[in-house]
């Protein structure tokens, strides 16, 4: 039992942001500090038999609802990020900017910041805005406004901004990218439509695998890494369930990755960024043996006659994509795809992903994306047992398509009370992968920068065939940029690129607020503390854990450390400078906005506002007959006609003629998919001659120990070996995956430090050696915090997104490009580095968190 002293509240504890929360945790505070986290009890406040809750049946076995939240370490580490030493607790200012003389732009992420006062801030921010208004208009102020970090829905995280320009009449918005689905969203979607974001239908799919899935190819993912920042651990329990009742899990990646290692009966390494040669190997296979559902294709697809002419070589291309032509472009031997074919082919297979790798967020990722779908097509895709599943996200979008568990009979929502990021298209915005050549001038042609489609997350797929510029006609370029998501540079393609933006004379002005001085926030020229969920209050829902839908109350854990704020809060401060305050609110103030919530939360009619309070949490019951559900696709594969697919002709357009006729020169993303190793825009591929001199190929993996850019300093996870790697200087290096035959070859050991490098510039990472990566491929994942040793150029932190490609996906196609590229590795000495770079090497470390905020703040 707890002490009387102690307080409990409850938190969402995921990292989804946009008012989607997850993990749901009991948080137990003492004396005004976070002691405890604990998984939250569903049967606390309730008798779990009155919301049904599910049980799956299979060969034998049964898997439940679990009666609490199956919060991941995050959760449990997230108070030491609370405290961190690494808090803003004041606003900053840099030392040598002056609104009103030389704002020594060449200076950003160089000179220190000193303490102001949030009145001497906003008035400065107001100032600068009603100038910048004045001079060239609000279409020149850049508001970056979204990525993953804290849920909060009235003190939302990220967007609060665009509310308060709305009223002042426009701004530029940075799009965010579909990033963990850019291949699906850029190429799968226009064989299969698919809309939001170009993944599969996979609703009720726990059951259909359980019952019916003979092998489950898990395909560039990470079962036991991903989900925990967006919906906990319910996946592991599941995949351990499937062990236990024979299904087979296949691993395809170019790494043992951590689910890989806990749940495979087979791994096949794969070089990154060529899944596309496997997935042609394994058709040509098929094709040659006439092991395909014919009359599955002839009934449910169209243009089949164009890739299987390509996959013979019977078109121009005249090469057969055989098993043995596979072999050395993916590094899978012949034998092994040959034998993963005929075993597909007679057992009922499904695939599963959880976003992200270098399947999906590499160039030309949308080919591997294309093909994965005409895979499943050849096998009959909606088949019970052969479907496609995400083991991450569930209910997106607030979908029964989306939710592979048992569904909830309700799917509460929090979207009318959400103040952050507004889902609108405005005027004047620019995709995310964008943003440094708009700034820095890299048009496409002499006037402006023009691309296709809106690129936000959830766009129809007949938006990637119009075409957008910046600037905007009338409009001026930009020369004021407001972040409240600053870790552009760690977590998108071409960071150098991007602090070579931020230091331009263009930009006057950029404001930064954040909880921790980090990342682009080193770029600012003002900040502005924001405090942490737990220094607020607020109303969260959690419909992604799998177990129940969960609408709770987040009341306040903590006071707020320092003069921080919440976004709304912050951004309410500029607000009331400028005049608009009443109408950035709306008139309502939080305590109004957290009943507003709940009132229009599609559950108040189950309760009052006062029961909800005071019980602290609401769940909602299971769907009755949920196991008659729809699974996946088989609605259209029992019937195409009546349940066509949101494509132009109803069915997988393995051949698609808006493709042929909106980009008939477009020979990185044809009508049909092909394996493309290398073209114009890329040259990330072994098989290019820039490999001899860049010879290996880097996996970037979402990370293990963080959630993007989020926990870096999280003193727990850093004690952990696979989290940093101390290497001779004490210094605590983020970890580089080397094949001991690499290892070998560069005269390298675990504990010393390597430079990986290519034409973009360099970075450092600790050696860790091991046979879970495959030769002539290291691993390094993405999302360290930066630590720059020359700013643009090189990092000692680890942040290899630095050095990705600056291009986009393809010419017509602007996602990101954040793994499978080329880089070089050699042995660093660090002792000669910190000669030649005294500054950068001298900084006040702390191997509990990294770098000392007092190496940038002027105490």
């Amino acid at each position: 039992m707890l002490n009387k002293d102690v307080k409990t509240v409850y938190k969402g504890t995921g990292l989804c942001s946009f008012g989607v929360g997850a993990n749901l945790a009991e948080i137990d505070v003492k004396d005004g500090k976070v002691v405890r986290t604990r998984p939250a009890r569903y049967d606390k406040a309730y008798d779990l038999a009155q919301f049904r809750p599910w049980t799956i049946k299979a060969r034998g076995g049964e898997f439940k609802a679990s009666r609490k939240s199956e919060i991941p370490p995050f959760a449990i580490g997230y108070k030491k990020r609370i405290t961190s030493p690494n808090r803003i607790l004041y606003p900053l200012k840099r030392e040598d900017w002056d609104p009103d003389g030389e704002r020594n732009p060449q200076n950003r992420g160089k000179s220190k910041f000193v303490r102001i006062s949030w009145d001497e801030a906003t008035d400065i921010i107001a100032s600068e805005i009603r100038r910048i208004e004045k001079e060239y208009g609000l279409e020149s102020v850049l508001l970056q406004c979204d990525g993953h970090g804290e849920t909060k829905v009235v003190h939302a995280a990220h967007g609060c901004n665009t509310r308060l320009f709305n009223q002042l009449g426009g701004f530029t918005m940075q799009a965010r990218q579909p990033d963990s689905w850019e291949g699906w969203y850029w190429g799968a979607k226009h064989v299969w439509g698919q809309d939001p974001v170009g993944q599969a239908d996979m609703g009720n799919l726990l059951l259909d695998i359980a019952e019916n899935t003979d092998m489950l190819v898990f395909w560039g993912c990470d079962m036991e890494t991903t989900p925990w920042g967006w919906g906990g651990q319910l996946p592991s329990r599941y995949c351990n369930w499937l062990s236990d009742i024979g299904v087979k899990q296949i691993y395809i990646c170019p790494d043992v990755n951590y689910g890989c290692a806990a749940h495979n009966d087979k791994w096949i390494p794969v070089f990154p960024n060529t899944d596309a040669a496997l997935h042609l190997a394994i058709m040509y296979t098929w094709l040659v043996e006439d092991t395909w559902n014919k009359e599955y294709i002839e009934t449910h697809a169209v243009g089949f006659e164009y890739l299987r002419k390509y996959i013979l070589g019977e078109d121009e291309d005249k090469t057969p994509k055989t098993p043995k032509w596979a072999e050395p472009i993916c590094g899978v031997p012949a034998r092994t795809i040959k034998a993963l074919a005929r075993q597909w082919a007679k057992t009922k297979t499904s695939i599963a992903h959880c976003n992200g790798g270098s399947l999906i967020r590499s160039t030309y990722s949308h080919e591997p994306a294309r093909l994965e779908v005409c895979l499943m097509a050849m096998q009959g895709l909606g088949e019970r047992g052969r479907n496609i599943v995400k083991f991450i996200e569930w209910n997106f979008y607030g979908m029964d398509s989306q939710m592979p568990a048992p569904r909830s009979e309700i799917v509460p929502t929090l979207d009318p009370a959400y103040r952050g990021f507004n889902f609108v298209q405005p005027a004047s915005f620019i995709p995310k992968t964008l943003i440094p050549k708009a700034i820095l001038g890299d048009y496409t042609d002499e006037n402006s920068l023009k691309w296709h489609g809106f690129t936000l997350a959830g766009w129809p797929r007949w938006d990637q065939f119009i075409e957008y510029q910046y600037p905007i006609p009338g409009a001026k370029e930009l020369h004021m940029i407001w972040t409240d998501t600053p870790c552009w540079t760690t977590c998108w393609n071409g960071g150098n690129s991007m602090i070579e933006a931020l230091r331009s004379e263009k930009i006057h002005t950029v404001i930064a607020q954040h909880p921790w001085l980090e990342n682009d926030c080193l770029y600012a020229d003002l900040i502005l503390p924001i405090n942490t969920k737990y220094e607020e209050n607020d109303i969260g829902v959690d419909n992604v854990g799998g177990n129940f839908c969960t609408l709770y109350m987040e009341d306040k854990a903590i006071e707020p450390l320092g003069e921080s704020k919440s976004d709304w809060e912050a951004v309410g401060e500029v607000a009331k400078k400028l005049g608009v305050y009443n109408a950035y609110v709306e008139g309502k103030t939080e305590e109004e906005w957290i009943r507003f919530g709940f009132e229009n939360s599609n559950v108040q009619h189950l309760m009052s506002f006062e029961e909800f309070k005071e019980k602290g949490y609401i769940i909602t019951p299971t769907a009755e007959n949920w196991e008659e559900s729809t699974r996946g696709f088989e609605n259209f594969y029992n019937d195409p006609e009546e349940y066509a697919l949101n494509t132009p002709t109803g069915k997988l357009e393995i051949y698609s003629e808006e493709l042929a006729n909106n980009f008939p020169d477009d020979d990185e993303r044809g009508p049909y998919p092909k394996f493309i190793p290398f073209g114009d825009r890329h040259q990330e591929s072994r098989l290019h001659p820039r490999s001899e001199k860049y010879p290996y190929l880097i996996v970037s993996n979402h990370p293990r120990w963080r959630v993007h850019a989020n926990m870096d300093d999280v003193t727990w996870f850093r004690e952990i070996e696979t989290c940093k790697v101390v290497g001779p200087d004490g210094y605590q290096y983020e970890p580089v995956w080397i094949n001991p035959k690499d290892a070998e070859k560069l005269g390298v050991k675990s504990g010393d430090v390597v430079k990986v490098f290519n034409d973009r510039g360099w970075t450092l990472g600790g050696v860790y050696v091991t046979e879970r990566i495959m030769p002539e491929v290291v691993l390094q994942d993405h999302g360290a915090r930066l630590d720059p040793i020359e700013s643009g150029i090189s990092d000692r932190g680890g942040v290899n997104n630095l050095i990705c490609p600056t291009e986009t996906t393809s010419k017509n196609a602007p996602g990101e490009c954040t793994s499978g590229f080329l880089v070089g590795i050699e042995k660093a000495d660090v002792f000669a580095l910190a000669k030649q770079y005294p500054e950068a090497f001298n900084r006040k470390y702390d191997q509990g968190i990294g770098v000392s905020i007092e190496n940038y703040v002027k105490l």
